[in-house]
């Protein structure tokens, strides 16, 4: 059999061959802290639950429901959306509307699908989500990394994404709260990135804000089109259920753009899965969004203490130069080539060492991490705070020891 060239170019998840390596050890009978979760280990609000329940008796809630989404829960997203925001889109020179798909990855997929051209560039900032840059050149784009540093909290440099700019460039990625490094991009990061883009009117911005609502130090996330209501032209937003409503496997996500791309994302949705799940969409037209106001203080009360915890054990390891300030989502980014273990795997090439540096540690540990070099972040590892607060700091403890190693 041979395979397309297309396929044979995409890599797996890093992410699934970790979960398979974990399992494994822990068939053999040995325990392992699993910190490569991208969910958090709670079930939806009993509200919520409850919507789901009153739909299991109608006919509709298992038949097809239109490609595009209801149309009343389309229009409930922007009402959302205008709320949050504090926007009209009304206000904008151009159509807005508002696409369901299978979740968020599958509505940037759609999106990527209409607006690439073979050659076409899209900008990352580093650290990126894993999929980002496979979707990309899956439809035949070119992906073209920004970095960041630790030490600037993961904040890319506005001239750095200038320099990035070329004919070729057709959108960024703007991933705020950002996977993996769990933090938001500030206030002030955000306007300047909004005056920058007065100066590219034809460069369309992904804002992927799928952990929008799990912000558990002031000030919460701001976005640049909410200073500047003008960039709303320039703008596809993106977000879902699956992190703001803990209910990653309804799959469940949307987008938010100009109507004419909406209707192109529609129109490969049609050829491909049709539409959404009937019965979470007629179950969230049953819901009221602002009952999730208080569902998740409890969950940003334990990520509080969970950020506390490293930066803890960081300075009782006499390594805070290692530490930088979480903020939001539940991931933290370690930069293993600011810590003294890293003199044990670098060498003259500078290689990226974290894969082998992530297998040491589950091996010496028992704690497991994601390789950072899946998230376009060299020499690092993304681990998730969603552990509970007892087995969170035993496993915090171990990996600091092991870092502090020289």
């Amino acid at each position: 059999m041979i395979l397309s060239e297309r396929i044979k170019d995409t890599k797996a998840s890093i992410t699934l061959k970790v979960n398979e390596k974990i399992n494994v050890l822990i068939q053999q009978g040995k325990h392992v802290y699993n910190m490569t979760s991208g969910q958090l280990p709670f079930k939806p609000s009993s509200e919520f639950v409850s919507a789901l329940g009153k739909q299991l008796n109608f006919l509709k809630s298992y038949q097809y429901s239109p490609i595009a989404g209801m149309s009343g829960l389309r229009v409930k997203f922007l009402n959302y959306y205008e709320e949050k925001r504090n926007l009209k889109f009304s206000d904008c020179t151009q159509e807005f509307d508002c696409v369901i798909s299978n979740g968020s990855k599958h509505s940037i997929y759609n999106l990527l699908g209409v607006l690439i051209n073979p050659g076409d560039e899209v900008i990352l900032l580093t650290p990126y989500w894993v999929s980002y840059p496979e979707m990309i050149k899956f439809w035949g784009g070119t992906p073209v990394v920004v970095k960041s540093h630790a030490f600037d909290a993961y904040t890319p440099y506005i001239e750095e994404i200038e320099k990035a700019i070329s004919p070729k460039t057709k959108a960024i990625i703007v991933n705020s709260p950002n996977n993996p490094a769990g933090i938001h991009y500030s206030e002030e990061w955000m306007k300047s990135f909004g005056t920058f883009l007065k100066n590219y009117p034809d460069l369309l911005v992904i804002s992927d804000e799928i952990y929008s609502e799990l912000s558990y130090f002031d000030p919460e996330p701001s976005y640049f089109y909410q200073f500047d209501k003008s960039l709303l032209a320039q703008t596809v937003i993106i977000n879902g259920i699956s992190k703001s409503f803990a209910a990653t496997g309804l799959r469940v996500g949307y987008c938010i753009a100009d109507a004419r791309i909406t209707k192109a994302m529609a129109k490969i949705q049609s050829q491909t899965t049709s539409g959404p799940n009937s019965l979470v969409q007629r179950a969230l037209l049953d819901f009221n969004f602002s009952d999730l106001d208080n569902y998740f203080d409890p969950v940003k009360a334990q990520l509080r203490d969970c950020a506390q915890m490293i930066r803890a054990a960081f300075r009782e390891a006499n390594l805070p130069h290692c530490y930088y300030q979480t903020t939001s989502a539940f991931y933290y980014l370690l930069d293993f080539s600011r810590m003294p273990i890293y003199e044990k795997f670098k060498d003259d090439k500078n290689s990226d060492c974290s894969k082998e540096i992530v297998e040491d540690i589950l091996e010496k540990t028992g704690v497991a991490l994601v390789p950072g070099s899946a998230f376009g972040y060299p020499n690092s590892a993304r681990m998730s705070m969603t552990l509970d607060s007892a087995p969170f700091k035993e496993a915090i403890n171990k990996l600091v020891t092991y870092v502090a190693q020289k």
